[in-house]
């Protein structure tokens, strides 16, 4: 059961993008998913394009929305293009000789969803300017067309105060952080404008859902429905 007291989640349309691939954009949707849900909200998931998953390959990667499904126990999931392999939208339709994403349909779909949920959450591929169609529309310009905050998870260690300048989320906090890690934790504030959104522990990905839940209140910051400010810094 979580606290009473404890801020609402977010409502209406939330966009999750990334300062890049491989800083767990999905652990930190699934996060934002689980704690919505468990406060008895209807909550969406939307992907517009997944990549680098070939669908009916044993062993293959799994498809973020499934990631999702099994962090956060949230069923209401969208997967709307799927491309092979691991490149920009963009490039992946190309590459497969398929139609890229329509962004604009998109953007009509994520409405619709919104119109009888709680929450919809818009979880992006690759970094917030990766390219979904030959226009070179990406992630940030489907956030803008809803009219939704973008929430922009980012790497704890070097290079991240050289692409972060949003509500950032580090999405993979090292057990023991070196000196890199702690000062970018401070001066993330600096670069983005305001406190960072929160943080979720390495490994938070391979939890059983029970314990995600516990770790995605503990890692989110108020803004986004977490206890993080008063469960304090990580150790």
């Amino acid at each position: 059961m979580t606290d009473p007291a404890a801020p609402p989640a977010p409502r209406g349309i939330v966009v999750v993008t990334g300062t890049g691939t491989g800083v767990g954009k999905t652990v930190v949707t699934a996060a934002l998913a689980a704690i919505a849900q468990a406060r008895g909200a209807r909550v969406a998931v939307v992907k517009p394009a997944q990549t680098g998953v070939r669908t009916g390959v044993p062993g293959g990667d799994t498809p973020d929305v499934d990631a999702v499904r099994r962090l956060a126990g949230v069923t209401d999931t969208h997967e709307l293009a799927r491309f092979p392999d691991p490149l920009s939208p963009e490039a992946a339709a190309r590459t497969a000789g398929l139609p890229p994403p329509d962004m604009g349909a998109a953007a009509d779909y994520v409405r619709k969803l919104a119109e009888s949920r709680d929450l919809v959450l818009v979880e992006g591929a690759g970094g917030l300017l990766v390219r979904y169609d030959p226009e070179g529309t990406t992630i940030a310009d489907l956030a803008v067309e809803l009219g939704a905050p973008a929430v922009v998870v980012a790497a704890a260690g070097l290079g991240t105060l050289n692409h972060t300048a949003l509500t950032c989320v580090i999405g993979s906090w090292p057990r023991q952080p070196g000196l890199a890690e702690l000062a970018n934790l401070t001066d993330l504030a600096v670069v983005a404008g305001e406190p960072i959104a929160g943080l979720l522990p390495e490994g938070s990905g391979m939890l059983g859902r029970t314990e995600f839940l516990a770790i995605a209140l503990a890692g989110l910051g108020p803004r986004l429905g977490g206890e993080a400010a008063r469960a304090g810094a990580p150790a």
